[in-house]
């Protein structure tokens, strides 16, 4: 009786192989947009682009349609976004807005709230320094973004990480500084009620 050898297991996806969402897709067909409006593609192609992206499955398919379009300037070079507490707090987000390469938070007396759920990144790193001080403040990213807070001075008030590992290939690292300070520092993704929000409202933009 011949022994059965046991069936292999698939094989991890490549990165190029794995599934592309809806945002995913949008993003392609902004910059395809984009690409005609400068005068790189002609009409007829950007039509013909255009089905494509929409019908993409995976990250391989999508890539190849921008393949031959210059990258956009680099979000790195803008200047750094600056939020301050204050006496009545500050936020930015849920809605879509530009991100740059380097955001500084200064919780003061009413808290910072910094919330990436809806922005589009194309940068692979985001440099966040957070300083809870007085009121604290609370950085809230998608589920597929990551984020390595070694660098994180917990200080009084403590740093809460309540993020998972699981980072998808292309998605930005969250590389979190600063200090607690007294009230501190949490960074997290978004919670329940968060999430119904999103849903109810799909195109939400600033």
């Amino acid at each position: 009786m011949t022994a059965q050898l046991p069936e292999p297991s698939p094989r991890p996806a490549a990165p190029s192989e794995l599934r592309a969402s809806h945002d995913d897709r949008e993003a392609v067909v902004e910059r395809l947009r984009d690409a005609a409006a400068e005068g790189r593609i002609d009409l007829d192609e950007l039509d013909a682009r255009l089905e494509q992206a929409l019908t993409s499955k995976t990250y391989a398919e999508l890539a190849v349609l921008t393949a031959d379009l210059p990258q956009l300037n680099s979000s790195e070079n803008r200047p750094p976004l600056v939020l301050k507490g204050g006496m009545n707090g500050a936020s930015r987000g849920p809605g879509r807005w530009e991100v740059p390469g380097r955001v500084i938070a200064h919780g003061g007396w009413g808290g910072v709230k910094l919330d990436f759920s809806r922005v589009r990144c194309r940068l692979t790193e985001i440099a966040v320094e957070a300083y809870g001080e007085a009121a604290g403040v609370t950085v809230v990213i998608p589920d597929a973004w990551a984020a390595d807070t070694s660098g994180m001075d917990p200080g009084i008030g403590g740093l809460t990480d309540r993020t998972t590992p699981d980072r998808l290939p292309g998605t930005p690292l969250i590389r979190l500084t600063g200090s607690g300070g007294v009230s501190g520092v949490v960074i997290r993704h978004p919670s329940r009620w968060e999430r119904r929000k999103l849903r109810s409202n799909p195109t939400d933009q600033i």
